[in-house]
C-alpha cells in the first residue's frame, strides 16, 4: 500500500513539477525564492498524501496549495518587514490584492460595534423560534443538522426559519430609521 502511494506521489510530481515551478516563479519573480516556495509546496503535498487519491482536480488542488503557501510566506515577511522597513517591491499588484489589509481603523471598529449592537437589539425583538434559529446558526455557528436536533425539527424547517428570520430581521431593520441609516450607506 505504501509503495502504491509513493508511486502515486512520484507520478504527481513528474506530471506537475514544471507547472508548480513556473507558478512559483511567476509569483515570486525570483529563482531562489521560487525554488524555496516550490519545496514548501511539495512538502505539504507529501504531508497530505492520503488526500491525493481523493482529489478530483489535482492541478487546481496543487494551485491552491501553492497560492496559500505563497500568501502565508508573504504575510510572514510583511510582519517581519514592518519592523525593518524592508517592504518587498517585486510583487505583482494582483497578488497583493489577495492579501487583506492589516487592522481596521478605529472608525471602522466603532461603526462595526454600533451596527452589532443595533442588530443584537433587533434580533432580541424577533419571535423566539426565529431568534433562536438565527442565534444558533450565526452566533453559535451550529450546522443545520445540529440546529434541527436541538430544536427537534426537520432540516427543512430550520432552513425555512432561517429564511423567514432573516427576512423579518431585514424588515425590522429597514423600518427603523436609526438602524436603516446604520446599514444603508449614505
Amino acid at each position: 500500500m505504501e509503495k502504491l502511494q509513493n508511486d502515486n506521489l512520484n507520478n504527481v510530481y513528474e506530471e506537475y513539477n514544471r507547472y508548480i515551478y513556473h507558478l512559483c516563479l511567476k509569483l515570486t519573480r525570483n529563482k531562489t525564492e521560487a525554488e524555496d516556495l516550490m519545496q514548501e509546496v511539495w512538502v505539504k503535498v507529501v504531508r497530505y498524501e492520503d488526500y491525493v487519491a481523493q482529489v478530483d482536480h489535482l492541478k487546481a488542488w496543487l494551485t491552491t496549495i501553492c497560492m496559500n503557501t505563497f500568501r502565508d510566506r508573504y504575510r510572514k515577511n510583511v510582519r517581519r518587514s514592518k519592523y525593518m522597513m524592508n517592504q518587498p517591491d517585486n510583487l505583482d499588484v494582483p497578488v497583493l490584492d489577495l492579501v487583506p489589509n492589516d487592522a481596521p481603523s478605529t472608525e471602522e471598529l466603532i461603526e462595526k460595534d454600533d451596527v452589532a449592537k443595533i442588530v443584537r437589539t433587533k434580533i432580541s425583538q424577533l419571535d423566539g423560534i426565529y431568534r433562536n434559529t438565527l442565534l444558533y446558526f450565526y452566533v453559535h455557528q451550529y450546522s443545520l443538522i445540529e440546529i434541527a436536533d436541538i430544536m427537534k425539527v426537520s432540516i427543512g424547517t430550520v432552513k425555512s426559519r432561517l429564511f423567514r428570520g432573516k427576512a423579518r430581521l431585514k424588515e425590522m431593520m429597514l423600518s427603523d430609521e436609526v438602524s436603516a441609516s446604520a446599514i444603508i450607506p449614505a
